[in-house]
């Protein structure tokens, strides 16, 4: 079943997010600090007359890298041509792709942490020297032809910047963290959203999905059209703090974003484990749930949140934990 929460994109995300995605970087909220540097690079570069640096843009799904990319085509005024690590299969493709751009191009690759080994070498000599090397023929009569191709900027996007080569990450010149947003940064983006859904909304209830959010702009979209759907239907069409709350609640979202499945396993660290330690593979097998999974989809938030800790002999519940699922810190009776 899909989760409400799922942060990873969505066929609805890709219907609403071409619309609510901010232009420019003056429109766009949070990321304060990589918005002041891009702002510096972009201007330098226009100035020069020259191609932007690659950029290498890393963080958890959903909190912007794309529309970053976007953004900075737009400010640039060039040409965006986006692909993603699993899409280009062959030396061939990769190559096809960047003798396709034109002067000053960017080439958004998202997922680049799962590009093939033989791809990625073709992209060092094009990403140092705008050039690729290319084998003509066969055998004893094959040649290597050098192409000279045009100045561009490659932006890589990745959710999981340790599984990057150190030599694809040292050729890119600016590499930033996407942080979460703070719950003021995602109620301004929410209000903004709300505006150009033409969807009513007050303060109080647009505070209370930026609290459910998970620190997740993408998130606070799909939260924001969902639950505009049950004011329209059930209320007078205007998201109040209480239409956000009693919406949010039956969707089984609660007041720190998490669902039924943090809450399980939450729930069966302290009931079953007398709140750890215990071993992912046990913990997996007492929710029936894949350890990967639990490992890169559900863990990272519950530990960047106080609620769960990784020790050495395994998971454990924190006292914010129990406070969170009503219980005193100890294990119930």
């Amino acid at each position: 079943m899909a989760r409400t929460i799922e942060t990873n994109i969505t066929e609805e995300d890709v219907k609403i997010e071409g619309t609510l995605r901010p232009r420019y970087l003056k429109d766009y909220i949070g990321q304060e600090k990589i918005k002041e540097n891009l702002k510096i690079y972009i201007e330098a570069a226009k100035q020069r007359g020259d191609s932007l640096d690659h950029a290498l843009f890393y963080g958890p799904p959903g909190l912007g890298k794309t529309t970053l990319a976007g953004i900075i085509a737009n400010e640039m005024g060039v040409h965006m041509k986006v692909t993603s690590g699993p899409a280009i299969e062959k030396p061939g493709e990769i190559a096809a792709i960047l003798n396709n751009l034109q002067e000053g191009d960017i080439l958004f690759v998202d997922e680049i942490h799962r590009l093939n080994r033989q791809v990625e070498e073709v992209l060092y000599p094009a990403m140092e020297d705008f050039a690729i090397d290319i084998m003509i023929g066969k055998g004893s009569s094959a040649r290597s032809i050098r192409l000279d191709l045009p100045k561009f900027t490659l932006i890589g996007a990745t959710t999981r910047a340790g599984m990057l080569t150190a030599p694809l990450r040292d050729r890119f010149g600016m590499i930033h963290r996407l942080e979460f947003y703070t719950v003021a940064e995602l109620k301004t983006i929410i209000k903004q959203s709300a505006g150009i859904l033409k969807v009513s909304i007050d303060e109080g209830g647009a505070l209370e999905l930026a609290r459910r959010s998970r620190g997740t702009p993408r998130l606070a979209n799909r939260i924001l059209k969902r639950v505009r759907d049950f004011a329209q239907v059930k209320y007078d069409g205007i998201i109040t703090e209480e239409v956000a709350r009693v919406a949010l609640d039956l969707m089984d979202v609660d007041k720190m974003g998490l669902d039924h499945i943090d809450r399980n396993i939450l729930s069966t660290l302290i009931f079953k484990f007398s709140g750890g330690p215990v071993g992912l593979d046990t913990l997996a097998a007492a929710i029936g749930e894949d350890a990967g999974t639990i490992e890169d989809v559900y863990e990272p938030y519950l530990i960047q949140n106080g609620l769960l800790n990784r020790t050495p002999r395994g998971r454990m519940v924190t006292d914010l934990a129990y406070k969170h699922m009503g219980l005193e810190n100890k294990i119930p009776e």
